[in-house]
């Protein structure tokens, strides 16, 4: 098993930043993929952006383009979010997950909350 903890969640102002942190323990050997979701309240979870462990491969949605980065330590086993020009439509609840090759998102973090004012 993979567990995994985030923190850096919490209250900023439209405009602001605030960097998610992911770590992860236990069978990490099997990561292949990443991913930050965000649930936003009353939505479903949906993909923020998605980074692959040995290569670095990224991917976001199209809503957070340009203003979001994903990044990883393999030496930390820490995968990061760092969020820019934050808007109230990024609120939500934000959890990271982890793939092995060949599966889906098969161990989730406890979420962290991340709440944009207007």
């Amino acid at each position: 098993q993979v567990q995994l903890v985030e923190s850096g969640g919490g209250l900023v102002q439209a405009g602001g930043s605030l960097r998610l942190s992911c770590a992860a323990s236990g069978r990490t050997f099997s990561i292949h993929t990443m991913g930050w979701f965000r649930q936003a309240p009353g939505k479903e979870r949906d993909v923020v952006a998605v980074i692959t462990w040995s290569g670095g491969n990224t991917y976001y949605a199209d809503s957070v383009k340009g203003r979001f980065t994903i990044s990883r330590d393999n030496a930390k086993n820490t995968v990061y979010l760092q969020m820019n020009s934050l808007k109230p439509e990024d609120t939500g609840v934000y959890s990271c997950a982890v793939a092995s090759m060949g599966s889906g998102y098969e161990y989730w973090g406890q979420g962290t909350q991340v709440t944009v004012s207007s």
